[in-house]
């Protein structure tokens, strides 16, 4: 394989790799020796200096980055959107945030309607998580919130949530399985 050629093959490694790639490694999976490796990385960094991408030693390997005049651009693009959480969601984390540790079963008795699959989906967005099982009949799961829930909410800790009372309307107008529980004297 020639350098222009073996310069090509090695941008198209080191624009997969998701870490710095030693030049051992780039000998082996390209079968050339590290001179040769060095040469094609010189042409490389060359061909890449009008580019809005760098090849840059760093951690003892080489690796594709983007230059650093473009970094806003890159982080705009990168910064992940916050997705919204649906009503239902968002009544059903309330719930566990407050109530934790909690059972579906209970969640479904405050909401009134089936919450499965939107139990799901806090689970898959990491909101929430399995904290054990409660030691009744069926051993149902027991749900509580997560660090990642403290984040998307910007909180530090659960104690930063509003009180129940601002929330709702006065103890009397509301079903009982959703009034806050009263500790025994």
């Amino acid at each position: 394989m020639d350098t222009p050629q073996l310069s090509r093959a090695l941008e198209c490694v080191l624009f997969v790799a998701t870490e710095p790639v030693p030049i051992k490694t780039l000998g082996e999976v390209l079968q050339v020796d590290e001179g040769q490796i060095q040469s094609a990385l010189h042409l490389l960094e060359e061909r890449l200096r009008t580019s809005g991408l760098q090849l840059v030693q760093v951690a003892g390997g080489y690796q594709l980055c983007t230059r650093p005049e473009f970094a806003d651009v890159v982080a705009r693009y990168v910064q992940p959107q916050p997705s919204k959480l649906s009503r239902a969601a968002l009544e059903t984390v309330a719930i566990i945030a407050y109530r934790q540790p909690v059972t579906l079963p209970e969640i479904e008795a405050i909401r009134g309607v089936q919450s499965d699959g939107v139990i799901r989906t806090l689970l898959q967005r990491g909101l929430i998580q399995e904290v054990g099982r409660k030691q009744t009949a069926g051993r149902p799961v027991l749900y509580g919130t997560t660090a990642q829930f403290l984040h998307y909410f910007g909180l530090n800790s659960l104690e930063e949530l509003p009180e129940l009372e601002e929330l709702n309307p006065p103890e009397g107008n509301l079903p009982s399985a959703v009034r806050p529980q009263q500790e025994e004297p």
